[in-house]
Parts: structure tokens; C-alpha cells; sequence
């Protein structure tokens, strides 16, 4: 699973980027001071925290003298094991410190009551209140204020005439060129070399793999070592990437951010040039973009010209005031598209907001709006809020459909606006028949379709099987995937919403098929630990097929599911068997990855040692 459902900008943080997962960051130690040690006579630094907004900043703690080398997954575990629930946590490099942040006062206290002067491997750790970080937009304008001081004084504080050289360099690129740049980084870069990069990239996550699994497993040694001598340092082959069938306009879904344009043309409607927290809000249309559909162009236009005939100003990240803010557009092969308008209320009474609604339904159905192909229109009313659940925010049907329809793999899938679905769509069908490919499946064969969202995967396989159970947390997927079995005539399928670490282990253990598959799809930072260990557990399960879309975020799953048992992973290990890159992303460094693992027998492994042994010794 490639991204989360479409939310528009969140909670009120100062980091905060749509673009981002801003919810698990390891940040550099020079940035510390940006964080604390600022004085009280900075408070236009902290200006975004403000009595009717949430922000988990201001409930944020400093815990130092960490032991050397904790990663962020280290911290995160300790703290739950005594009951501890953090909002944020921000490692730095490779230092004794971080930054916590909680939900209220209550988990802030307690952290601090718990934490400070206990012993963690060896070191007693120390907790004190930390200031909230400083708004990104506001420490630019006052660092900028700064080097202009010291460019009068003869000397700027960038770096001198070289860095001037390369601003004015980067300045004078056409907006169209730098915005390609930003979302679409290796337009220049020929596809064979795009696709020859990413199949490196892989190779060597399966070198690291490789090492990890040496260090976590040693009966796993002899093994390692031939596979290591047939491929190349690697633990298992890697097939050929597989290229996206779509090299252009193969996007079916895309955040457009409301903002002031880089041209200076107000409530303009694209794509962020920089990122916030590099301070700037700045946006280019997505026109001239190659991988944007022209669907979603049409509809970008005809809403960009929509708001610019009305009073409302657009919303600013910096200030909390203003109204537009985001614009979301989900496209299909069957010439639907559904546009998600984000858009916050401000104290705007409701006879207002209505004949607003009015007004856009009105533009869409009879006015200029009416030729850009939207079949659903969506408000959605992004309020203040005092509670972080962006997803609870009211999503109102305007006009049309509730949702648009896809075809893939010769099915029909509905598609609501928070459900999940493969963003390039051609893409998708290469990568789900290698899936159903490798999963080596029968009509004895029950399929576990974890992170399921639409049901995609797992109905495309229904009827190669003899059952599939999807999991899933969101649930307007879960309502989504359940219509889409009954719209493909499909009833060997369930599916079941909740937390995929809640669910997993129970539905797995009340399984009593031997023929057990697992298809897994998670988020990009891969299966919550809980999963895992069940997965280890359940020794009926033999095969697993794991489909990530960050390798390295993932890395962690994979160490765990190949590791020797122990106390807290308990049952026999896998070991990867296949490898492969699909390329659902040109243009751009992200790809998806497919990873086959298989249960090891013991037996057949010493087997298979011993046949290899002989082998060599004849050699």
C-alpha cells in the first residue's frame, strides 16, 4: 500500500505536509536548536498554537541521556511497555536525546513522572518539558531578515557569492521545470535507467537482508552462504523489475494544495514547490506535469476558476485563517471522476455555506465546470478541531455518484473517497497477477488479504480458491470491498474492518485449513510488530507473499519473519524464496516490491544443507 487515505492537511502542527508522514521522523542533531533553547522574545515562532487548534506540541518533552544507538522502533517499544502512548517521536542521528510528543496534559505528566530516573540499558534516563517547535514559514522570514542585516554589513550568512550564484540559477528554471523536479524527480532520466536504478535499489536491500538474517539467525548460516555465492550477496534471486505499463498521465488519484501560485496569481490550485517545513507554501498548476491524468488536469481548471470568482481566501498553514485548502481528484478507466473539496468553515454561518454548496453544484452541472467530466463532488469541511482524527471530518455528497467505478483484472471495484485503491491502475494489474502468480494457489487454498483496502487483491484470486478473508481498516474500504464481491458475483469472500494487529491473530488462529496463504499490503511503514509475531506463530501458515511499497521501512518486518525463535518470536522462521520490483511510479524514485517467503522445515532444510555439502565436496 502505496499512501493513506486522502486527508487534507491534518492536525495542526508546524511540520505538517500533506505529502508526509510527519508521525515517525528521525531529524538531524543540527536542528536541535530550532527546537529548544529559543527565547521567550520569539513568540511570533510559536504563534500557530492557539487556544481553539490542537497541536501535540504544546504537550512535548525532551528525554536525554538515551543509551547509544536506540533506534526509533527501540523507544517506541519501551515506552509501551510502560503503558505510554507518544503522538510523535523525533530521534537525532545517532545522539543521546529525543523528542516526545502527547496527545494531552495527563500522557505528558505521566511520561515525564515514569521516565525520568529510570535505568534503560545501562542509562538513567532524564526527562524535561521541551518548547514546541518553531513554525517553519516564520523562522525562514526571520532567518531571510537576518542575512539581509548581514548582506548590509557586506556579508551574507548563506555562504557567500557561490550560494547566491546557485539561487539565482535555481530561480530562473521555468516554474514548469521546477515543479517537475519536485514531483516527478527523474523526468530527465531515460526509463531504462530509471528502472536499472530502482532494480539496484532492491538488490540491495536483499544484500542487507542478507547480513541481517546472518546476524539474527545462525542456523540459517549454511544456507546464507550458498545463496549469498549465487546472487550476488544477496539471500534469495531477483527477478527482472517489471515496468509500468503507463509511463505518462497514469496517476488515478492526486492532492492538489490551494495556495498563493509561484507566479503570484492567488488560489491557484497544484502542487507544492517546496515543503513547508523548508518554508515555503508556494504552488504550480499541475498542467505541464507528465504524470497527472488529463481528467484530473480538466477538473483542476475548471475548479481553479471556480474559486477564483469567489470572496473566500485561501486557507494559510501559517496563520490558520482563510478558507480553500485542498482539492482531491480520483479518476477511472470508466471516465468517472470525483473531486474532494477541502475547505474550512472558519465561523461562517451555515445559510453561507449552503449557497456556497449551491454555488459549486451549480458551476459543475451548468456552468463552465459542467465539461470537466466530474461524476461525484464532494465538500468536505475541514474545521478547526480540538481532537486529531482528520478522517471524522464531515465528507458531504454535493452532487453525483457517492462513488466512481475501475475495472482491473476484468473486475468492477467501487471506489468511495476515503478507500484505498493502487494509484496507477495498469500498474496495479502487473503487479496483483504476479502476486496471484507466486502465491501458488489451489482450490484448497484459503488467502489472507491483509490491508486489504478495496478488496483488490484478494478478489482478484477468489476464484482460484477455496475462501478469502480480507482485513482492513478503514471502513468505508471494508463497505467498498464488501459491494465489490457481491458486484463481481463473488461468495467465497469476507471481509472484516479493524486493526490489522486486533484482527490478524485471531482470525488466524480459528483457521483450521492447512493450506494457509498470507498477502500482505501494508502502509509504508509495514506491519504493526503484533502482526508479525502472529504470523510466526501460526505454523499452519507456509507462505507469505509481501508487497511494500519502502523496502526500508519494511526492513524490520523482514528481520523479524526470518529471525531465530526466541522468547518473544516464537514459532519456526521463513526464509525469503523470490524477489521482484514492479514499477507503478515512473518518473519518480518510489516503486513497489514483492517478497515471497516461505515457512522453513527443518528437516528438508538439513536435507538440502547435506545435498549441498556433498555437491561441493565432489566439486
Amino acid at each position: 500500500m502505496v499512501e493513506p487515505p486522502p486527508a487534507a492537511p491534518k492536525i495542526m502542527e508546524p511540520s505538517d505536509d500533506p505529502t508526509e508522514d510527519s508521525a515517525t521522523t528521525i531529524e538531524n542533531p543540527e536542528t536541535k536548536q530550532a527546537e529548544v533553547g529559543k527565547s521567550d522574545s520569539e513568540p511570533s515562532l510559536y504563534n500557530y498554537i492557539k487556544d481553539e487548534l490542537f497541536t501535540s506540541e504544546i504537550y512535548k518533552v525532551e528525554i536525554q541521556n538515551l543509551p547509544k544507538f536506540v533506534g526509533f522502533n527501540d523507544l517506541k517499544k519501551f515506552l509501551s511497555r510502560h503503558g505510554l502512548s507518544p503522538h510523535k517521536i523525533k530521534l537525532f542521528g545517532r545522539q543521546t536525546f529525543a523528542f516526545v510528543t502527547f496527545m494531552n496534559e495527563e500522557e505528558r505528566d505521566k511520561a515525564m513522572k515514569m521516565v525520568h530516573g529510570m535505568l534503560w540499558k545501562g542509562q538513567v534516563l532524564s526527562v524535561r518539558l521541551a518548547k514546541p517547535k518553531a513554525d517553519p514559514i516564520q523562522r525562514k522570514r526571520k532567518q531571510q531578515q537576518e542575512e539581509g542585516d548581514g548582506e548590509e554589513g557586506g556579508q551574507s550568512s548563506r555562504g557567500g557569492p557561490a550560494a547566491k550564484r546557485q539561487d539565482v540559477e535555481e530561480d530562473s528554471e521555468p516554474f514548469s521545470v521546477q515543479i517537475a523536479n519536485v514531483v516527478t524527480p527523474l523526468w530527465k532520466v531515460p526509463y531504462e535507467e530509471q528502472l536499472q536504478r530502482k532494480q539496484q535499489e532492491v538488490e540491495g536491500v536483499l544484500q542487507r537482508l542478507a547480513k541481517e538474517i546472518g546476524n539474527t539467525n545462525k542456523a540459517m548460516a549454511p544456507w546464507l552462504f550458498a545463496q549469498k555465492g549465487k546472487y550476488n550477496n544477496m539471500c534469495c534471486p531477483l527477478e527482472d523489475i517489471q515496468p509500468s505499463p503507463s509511463l505518462t498521465e497514469y496517476r488515478n488519484k492526486c492532492e492538489f494544495l490551494i495556495s498563493m501560485g509561484a507566479d503570484g496569481e492567488d488560489k491557484t490550485v497544484g502542487f507544492r514547490l517546496g515543503k513547508y517545513k523548508g518554508g515555503s507554501c508556494a504552488v504550480v498548476g499541475p498542467a505541464e506535469t507528465t504524470h497527472v491524468s488529463a481528467e484530473a488536469k480538466r477538473v483542476v481548471a475548471a475548479f481553479q476558476k471556480f474559486i477564483r470568482t469567489t470572496e473566500y481566501s485561501t486557507y494559510s498553514p501559517e496563520t490558520y485563517d482563510g478558507h480553500w485548502k485542498q482539492l482531491t481528484v480520483r479518476t477511472s478507466r470508466t471516465k468517472q471522476a470525483m473531486a474532494m473539496i477541502y475547505f474550512n468553515p472558519q465561523k461562517l454561518a451555515e445559510e453561507e455555506l449552503d449557497a456556497l454548496k449551491n454555488s459549486l453544484k451549480k458551476f459543475f452541472t451548468e456552468g463552465e465546470g459542467a465539461d470537466s467530466g466530474v461524476t461525484s463532488l464532494y465538500f468536505v469541511r475541514e474545521g478547526q478541531r480540538t481532537a486529531p482524527k482528520p478522517e471524522d471530518s464531515p465528507c458531504e455528497l454535493v452532487d453525483g455518484e457517492s462513488s466512481i467505478q475501475e475495472e482491473l483484472l476484468g473486475l468492477k471495484f467501487r471506489i468511495s473517497p476515503q478507500s484505498f485503491f493502487q494509484v496507477n491502475t495498469a500498474g496495479a494489474e502487473v503487479l496483483y497477477s504476479k502476486v496471484g502468480e507466486w502465491a501458488q494457489l489451489d482450490q484448497d487454498s484459503t488467502v489472507l488479504d491483509v490491508c486489504c483496502g478495496t478488496g483488490t487483491i484478494g478478489l482478484s484470486l477468489a476464484k482460484r480458491v477455496k475462501k478469502v478473508i480480507g482485513i482492513e481498516m478503514c471502513k468505508e474500504a471494508v463497505e467498498d470491498a464488501k459491494h465489490n464481491a457481491k458486484l463481481n458475483g463473488l461468495t467465497n469472500v469476507e471481509f472484516h474492518c479493524g486493526k490489522a494487529e486486533d484482527l490478524f491473530p485471531k482470525i488466524l488462529n480459528a483457521l483450521v485449513s492447512p493450506n494457509v496463504t498470507a498477502i500482505v499490503d501494508p502502509p509504508r511503514a509495514g506491519l504493526h510488530s503484533k502482526v508479525v509475531l502472529a504470523i510466526r506463530r501460526a505454523e499452519h501458515l507456509k507462505r507469505l507473499v509481501y508487497v511494500s511499497c519502502n523496502a526500508k521501512a519494511a526492513m524490520a518486518n523482514f528481520i523479524d519473519l526470518c529471525r531465530a525463535p526466541s522468547n518473544r518470536v516464537r514459532g519456526a522462521p521463513f526464509r525469503p524464496v523470490r524477489c521482484m520490483a514492479v514499477d507503478l511510479f515512473p518518473q519518480t524514485v518510489h516503486m513497489e516490491m514483492v517478497l515471497l517467503l516461505e515457512r522453513l522445515d527443518y528437516s528438508s532444510q538439513n536435507a538440502a544443507d547435506k545435498q549441498e555439502e556433498a555437491v561441493a565436496k565432489a566439486q
